[in-house]
């Protein structure tokens, strides 16, 4: 007793290769649309390129923060608040892209810190970091 006949096992075995045969054809058509043509058509002598100038780096301002409270603006001790926020202001207005590096001691309080990035923020200074010694 047979379960199946010769040719019906036969059928099973055969492999269709037409899908493959499609998707290869596919796959062709779209890689030769695809390739940009080469551009050697006329012999044309092209302009050499030209090295940019780097702009030069904005100099950064630094706010230092003492344990004892006094605060200095790039060396030049401020008094108060007010006369910083009047300082970057003024400095504002020489350079619109004004770089503030706001520097504390350890020592220093965070509330005096946070008073001078508050100061920073009136000021519309538009680049503000946080200075920090690297991990060792």
């Amino acid at each position: 007793m047979k379960k199946c006949s010769h040719a019906a096992h036969h059928s099973l075995t055969e492999l269709n290769i037409t899908p493959l045969l499609d998707l290869a054809f596919v796959l062709l058509v779209i890689f030769i649309i695809t390739t940009a043509p080469p551009l050697n058509d006329l012999p044309l002598k092209l302009p050499d390129a030209m090295k940019r100038l780097q702009d030069p780096p904005h100099k950064a301002n630094f706010t230092s923060v003492e344990a004892d409270g006094s605060m200095y603006l790039d060396k030049q001790r401020m008094t108060s608040l007010a006369e910083m926020l009047s300082t970057l202001v003024s400095l504002r207005m020489d350079d619109p892209d004004l770089n503030v590096i706001v520097r504390g001691g350890s020592k220093a309080k965070y509330q005096q810190i946070r008073a001078v990035l508050e100061v920073c923020q009136q000021a519309n200074v538009p680049k503000l970091d946080l200075a920090t010694e690297p991990l060792k």
